[in-house]
């Protein structure tokens, strides 16, 4: 049997358990929103290498990093999700739909890029304006992104396009961008952004990227 005690002491744990939970959800819920949409999957391996490596692979991989690193070098200050968990093969209009479920605050399409000139090479960043506001917010995160890349890792910048991609044309996120890494038919590009290490840092740039963008 359970003394008085004992039992005001579990009631006023779960008292305090509850409330704790109650504030974390609410911290949560304050958290910024970014979807990371890993392009292509399944059926759909994206840009390929003569040797097979494939640009699903690669983008999937660096996204995966970005949640470890999100949650363990970062304290987990974004709310994290994938349009994409495997390699399976998302129709482009779902990958929007998350986003506008969850009233996404950032959403960033990741690709490699692929070009009949095997010499082109860096980063290139899309964006489709769908107001004034939008098309700033989106340009300066895009730029911020590409900068990084290019001060940090040293990874040639090429200029900001309008693309009218589905997957950007249909998002209603407070800044929408669809970020090409690099270019798979370059050799040294292929060679680095197939490295793990190279993942690991494209990932934390793109991470710190997004927070100094949300001026967290």
């Amino acid at each position: 049997m359970y003394t008085l005690n004992q039992m005001l002491l579990a009631l006023l744990c779960l008292f305090f358990i509850n409330i704790s939970f109650t504030q974390n959800e609410k911290d949560q819920e304050k958290k910024p929103i970014v979807v990371i949409d890993p392009g292509h999957g399944g059926k759909d391996p994206g840009a390929m290498t003569l040797k097979g490596i494939k640009e699903k692979d690669i983008v999937l991989a660096i996204a995966s990093k970005m949640v470890v690193l999100n949650d363990t070098l970062f304290d987990n200050p974004l709310r994290l999700f994938f349009t994409r968990y495997t390699d399976t093969l998302i129709a482009l209009r779902d990958r929007t739909l998350l986003a506008k479920t969850l009233k996404a605050d950032i959403f960033i399409s990741i690709h490699c890029n692929q070009a009949i000139n095997t010499t082109a090479a860096g980063t290139e960043v899309f964006i489709y304006p769908k107001s004034e506001a939008q098309a700033s917010a989106s340009t300066y995160l895009g730029l911020t992104i590409q900068q990084g890349l290019a001060d940090i890792l040293g990874i040639k910048k090429r200029e900001l396009k309008y693309g009218n991609f589905q997957v950007l044309r249909e998002s209603d996120s407070k800044a929408a961008i669809l970020l090409e890494l690099g270019f798979l038919s370059q050799t040294d590009e292929a060679i680095y952004l197939n490295k793990e290490e190279s993942q690991d840092a494209i990932a934390l740039v793109i991470l710190q990227s997004i927070i100094k963008f949300l001026g967290l």
